[in-house]
């Protein structure tokens, strides 16, 4: 066979190929979600004249393309082991492994980012608890880049500075640290999350520094064996499942869980099995965003109250924490505007706890 004849034949076959793969990206179902990366898919673009002169349909045509090509999880999953085993990169988009663990690199401190967190927490303790004899806590969870980023070479924030800087910026809290009472295995291997059943020592010492009861007895539930976290679909490599596991005793059994999505309560559970099997399993706790939810300890002697601003690691501490407290009420302002709190809380005569993550502190502009 000549050269002119190959040269022919891999024109035809480049030429089928891509013809082929161009009929089935426009006759296949379109996928509306990613389970994997957890995110809305591009759709096909309206064809105008209007979209074409100005780019718009060119430009939302690519996106689409690459969101819905065929086996785009497969593609994905081939690319990410050749940029880490083949090429030998240490992360893909920013994502790596490490002892075991996917993470995400969380670099470099943004300053600015820390001063918003502060200011939309000073809006809150000038405007509702200010003079309203309530014993205001502060405590930074740290991601788990804590404990791996820089003993696998990886860029890392300062963590003991960022805390420092931070509570600079609050000096009307009393921080409680407890960076001392975390390891690496506190944390999903496959998630950015603790898990609850490593987190009673967090749950009791943050209740003894704010004078609550605790009982640190437990049933162990699993929910799932095959719990695959935020970080598996966004790397596409091949890991092993992480389990999810809930906390329960008597006394959360007896509380009672009111949710208010809408404005108006709604009794619910604590554990929510059904998004257990969902898209994101760990909302299982406390269904998972939530802007206001109230937890009421029936069998309680005590009149003492707890108002927790959190992000998504307060989802599953909570729980724990409620048994110390006649009532706390969890509030997270990504979804609940910091100036209708006031509606909706009466302030006063109440222990509150700020408990985020450096990831959120970090990434704060989802505070309103």
């Amino acid at each position: 066979m000549n050269n002119k004849l190959k040269n022919i034949l891999s024109v035809i076959l480049f030429s089928a190929l891509l013809l082929i793969v161009s009929v089935i990206c426009w006759v296949k179902p379109e996928t509306a979600f990613s389970e994997s990366e957890r995110r809305p898919l591009a759709s096909k673009p309206q064809l105008s004249a209007e979209s074409i002169f100005s780019g718009e349909f060119t430009e939302n045509f690519e996106k689409y393309t690459v969101d819905q090509f065929p086996l785009r999880d497969k593609f994905r999953t081939i690319k990410a082991l050749f940029t880490t085993k083949v090429f030998a990169k240490k992360d893909n988009n920013g994502l790596f492994t490490a002892d075991g663990h996917l993470s995400k690199i969380e670099y470099p401190q943004n300053q600015q980012m820390l001063e918003i967190a502060a200011e939309k927490f000073d809006f809150i303790y000038q405007t509702y608890l200010k003079d309203k004899n309530t014993n205001i806590y502060l405590s930074v969870v740290p991601d788990k880049n804590y404990f791996l980023s820089f003993d696998n070479g990886y860029l890392s924030i300062d963590y003991k500075k960022f805390i420092a800087d931070f509570k600079q910026l609050v000096p009307y809290m009393i921080y409680i640290d407890i960076t001392k009472l975390l390891s690496l295995d506190d944390y999903y291997k496959t998630d950015s999350h603790w898990k609850q059943e490593s987190i009673t020592d967090i749950a009791e010492f943050l209740a003894d520094k704010m004078g609550a009861a605790f009982n640190g007895e437990y049933t162990e539930v699993t929910a799932s064996d095959k719990f695959y976290g935020v970080y598996a679909g966004q790397s596409a490599l091949p890991v092993k499942p992480d389990t999810l596991k809930s906390l329960t005793n008597e006394v959360l059994d007896s509380c009672i869980v009111t949710y208010y999505d809408t404005g108006l309560p709604k009794s619910g559970e604590m554990y929510n099995m059904e998004k257990a099997g969902g898209k994101d399993p760990y909302e299982m706790f406390l269904s998972g965003t939530s802007p206001l939810i109230t937890i009421e300890n029936p069998n309680i002697r005590t009149n003492k109250e707890l108002i927790l601003f959190r992000d998504s690691f307060g989802s599953s501490i909570a729980p724990l924490l409620a048994q110390g407290y006649k009532k706390i009420t969890v509030v997270d302002i990504r979804y609940v505007q910091s100036t209708f709190l006031g509606n909706l809380i009466e302030f006063d005569n109440q222990d509150v706890l700020f408990l985020y993550s450096t990831t959120l502190l970090n990434n704060s502009t989802a505070l309103r």
